[in-house]
């Protein structure tokens, strides 16, 4: 079916081509139709024709180099895309000036000022184009990635002409405009391979027995994740002592990168902070390997 709907793309755009002429010549004269009317129409779809068959032909030679499924997509196929996207909004409005009996190159040409006055106006959202076109066509980010950008981390779940989307941990899709993603610190979790897991928390001097002694506690209250965590990359820092507290941070490196399995390594591990402060005995089950 999608071959059939390619050749009957190319038959349209060969039968324009060859009978474009006639169109714009004869069409107007035979249906009552403005000249102008017909010309606009048939170039729109004469433009939108060649540019869906361009998209295609590209898409299909990069999938079949990355031996890609036609149902797979990454950023050279979403830049793809969204510069198609933005190229038929540019040939709508100039096919609507058309439609109007407006010749849009001497509009532009003679109102340079207004021009002008519109590009200061929509600098933010021409701005947020040009980093969107340049972030898709990076290799820093993938749809699929676990990132942190700026103060959110999340997996990317979709990568638009002017924004990111990021499902976070919470399982909260977070829209972030491209222009803030392009200006701020990223790390790429996925593309990185970064598997240490940071653990930061202040306790009370009164409440720790000793260092040692809470770095055991805390590595026995992850015996049963042992399977998924490198033996000997538990790590009890001390960050800042302070007058009635110390400021810690607890270190551990995955084998692999799991957000559900490091979120529930969290929350097992910030529980049981709070119950050694309070004295509790560690009974607690967890997950069996």
């Amino acid at each position: 079916m999608k071959w059939l709907l390619i050749a009957i793309r190319i038959l349209a755009t060969t039968a324009l081509l060859l009978g474009y002429n006639f169109l714009i010549g004869r069409l107007a004269p035979l249906t009552g139709i403005p000249h102008h009317t017909v010309v606009a129409t048939v170039n729109f779809l004469l433009f939108l024709l060649i540019s869906n068959l361009v998209l295609i032909t590209l898409g299909a030679i990069y999938r079949q180099r990355k031996k890609m499924t036609a149902d797979e997509y990454d950023n050279v196929i979403l830049g793809l895309n969204n510069i198609y996207y933005l190229l038929i909004a540019g040939a709508i409005i100039l096919t609507i000036l058309g439609f109007m009996g407006i010749d849009y190159v001497t509009l532009f040409t003679s109102l340079s000022i207004v021009a002008a006055a519109i590009a200061i106006i929509s600098r933010e959202f021409i701005s947020e184009i040009i980093s969107g076109i340049i972030i898709s066509f990076s290799k820093e980010l993938d749809i699929g990635d676990y990132v942190r950008i700026g103060e959110h981390k999340g997996r990317i779940s979709d990568l638009t002409i002017t924004r990111i989307a990021l499902l976070n941990d919470d399982d909260v899709i977070i829209f972030i405009p491209n222009t803030r993603v392009f200006s701020s610190d990223i790390v790429n979790f996925t593309k990185k391979e970064i598997r240490k897991v940071s653990i930061e928390f202040e306790a009370g001097l009164q409440a720790i027995r000793s260092i040692e002694a809470l770095e055991a506690d805390l590595i026995n209250t992850l015996r049963y994740y042992r399977s998924y965590i490198e033996e000997r990359s538990y790590n009890l820092r001390i960050v800042e002592i302070r007058k009635d507290s110390v400021a810690l941070k607890f270190q551990y490196v995955l084998h692999e990168i799991d957000p559900e399995l490091e979120r529930e390594i969290r929350r097992k591990t910030a529980r049981r902070i709070i119950d050694y402060m309070l004295g509790i005995e560690d009974g607690s089950a967890g997950r069996v390997s």
